[in-house]
């Protein structure tokens, strides 16, 4: 059985190296989809609650939301950060709320401070399926990935690899020490 769930995503970036308006700095609005495999829990009879796997995605993925996105070797790239740095808002503002924690995968490295990540390629709907199956593979079983902006949309689907132990009151996963993180219950 799966559970699905979705996260609006609102970031700026641009096709660096394509011809045409690409090339030049746009927002966009982005829509992921997260289907997770597992057994029903007979104590909430659910797969896996889908407000916690949106808190589970979003405490890494609010990195992306509201942020500029930029390949590593763009131009604009150490003109952004002077900017930045001129503002006074390189290493953060103090409005500047909404962080996750800071990541550097090989694919991507996110700046929460200052709202930007930084990619090894070029963003598009298949590489923000990439960046996000490495950020969460090892945190939910996810079995398929579906990103949308705009007119663009792609999927990739998965073998779920993951066995998570689950509160049966909740049905939220278990901490490293068999603790339920929302209800307190503890595995005997």
């Amino acid at each position: 059985m799966r559970s699905i769930t979705t996260l609006d995503l609102q970031y700026a970036h641009r096709f660096y190296g394509f011809k045409g308006e690409a090339q030049y700095l746009h927002g966009h609005t982005g829509v992921l989809t997260i289907e997770v495999e597992g057994s029903v829990n007979p104590g909430v009879n659910m797969v896996f609650p889908c407000n916690e796997i949106q808190k589970t995605a979003w405490e890494v993925l609010k990195n992306f939301d509201h942020a500029l996105i930029l390949r590593e070797d763009d131009p604009l790239l150490p003109a952004v950060l002077a900017v930045y740095e001129k503002q006074g808002i390189k290493d953060g503002a103090p409005n500047n709320v909404m962080k996750g924690p800071a990541f550097q995968t090989e694919l991507a490295t996110a700046y929460p401070e200052c709202r930007l990540v930084v990619t090894k390629e070029t963003m598009t709907v298949e590489g923000m399926i990439k960046i996000v199956y490495e950020l969460l593979k090892d945190k939910l079983n996810i079995v398929k990935l579906t990103f949308s902006s705009g007119v663009n949309m792609a999927s990739q689907e998965y073998e779920p690899h993951l066995e998570v132990e689950r509160c049966p009151l909740c049905g939220i996963a278990l901490n490293e020490n068999g603790v339920c993180p929302k209800c307190g219950y503890r595995k005997p």
